[in-house]
């Protein structure tokens, strides 16, 4: 699937409130999450489309962001699809075995969430337990609709990758045996700042890190994971249609909140990072109690 990008973001241009655009950041190299949180101005090359799934060519016209948006609008990515443990050292970790076949849980698109500065609102029924966590991960975006493909063509399905943070409820999670409801909350899978094309990045050499107020708490390769982006596209395609704008969520790497003594929660007025390099940058989250 030829992809008419290398990166691409979709925005709110300073010159129009009530506009979203869709473009290539004018510098390749910016980190476009770290400097609009740092307050610096970045110059996007507008394209003609109005979507990530089809975003047409470049214009010729140039726009600063005002806000950064997530890639693609809950109204096009239908269920999030996510897979958990992952990762290797995860695994160890928490010491479970390495799982045989990929586990997957959902979220509603209505967890899905612009980054900075939209904040995650911890909800008020899991405000008094305190066990608000993070989950640093690499997300794959489907390009067009996949079913029962096997892992040699999988990348040909995929538009390319994104960062995501799943928000979640440790105290709701671990009080039953489904995950979908303590992290299926409102604005509870931030993505972004960039879509990078799966063409123009080896998603093995990308490395995640999770920050913490400044500190960093989870770093590792994707190449430690342990059901590759190939392997998880085909295992969910078999007998299941994965449509244009299906994100998927691939795992968190060692180092969530819960497994810190103390623990890492997050709480109110604390701001957490999901740094993917190089090229997706970093995604920003702050976090407030819902009052």
């Amino acid at each position: 699937m030829a992809a008419s990008f290398n990166r691409l973001v979709r925005f709110i241009p300073k010159s129009n409130s009530s506009a979203v655009l869709l473009g290539q950041p004018a510098d390749g190299a910016v980190d476009v999450g770290a400097a609009l949180r740092a307050g610096k101005e970045v110059l996007v090359d507008i394209f003609s489309g109005k979507s990530a799934l089809s975003p047409g060519e470049k214009t010729g016209k140039t726009e600063a962001i005002e806000r950064v948006l997530s890639p693609l609008a809950q109204e096009e990515i239908g269920t999030i699809r996510c897979i958990g443990l992952n990762y290797a050292q995860h695994a160890k970790e928490v010491k479970m075995e390495l799982p045989t076949l990929p586990t997957l849980f959902l979220k509603p698109e209505t967890a899905l969430a612009d980054p900075w500065p939209t904040p995650f609102t911890i909800p008020k029924s899991t405000v008094g337990d305190d066990t608000t966590d993070f989950e640093s991960e690499l997300a794959i975006v489907i390009g067009r609709a996949a079913k029962d493909v096997s892992e040699a063509e999988a990348l040909d399905y995929v538009l390319g990758y994104t960062a995501a943070n799943d928000i979640s409820a440790r105290a709701a999670q671990f009080a039953q045996s489904q995950w979908c409801f303590s992290k299926g909350f409102d604005g509870a899978c931030p993505i972004g700042p960039v879509l990078i094309s799966s063409k123009a990045y080896d998603v093995n050499k990308l490395r995640v890190r999770g920050i913490k107020n400044g500190r960093v708490l989870q770093d590792c390769g994707a190449d430690d994971l342990i059901f590759s982006v190939s392997k998880i596209v085909s295992f969910l395609s078999q007998g299941t249609t994965l449509k244009p704008g299906t994100v998927i969520l691939t795992g968190t790497p060692a180092g969530v909140g819960h497994g810190f003594t103390p623990k890492e929660y997050l709480r109110d007025g604390d701001e957490f990072s999901v740094e993917i390099l190089p090229g997706i940058g970093t995604l920003t989250t702050a976090f407030v109690n819902e009052k």
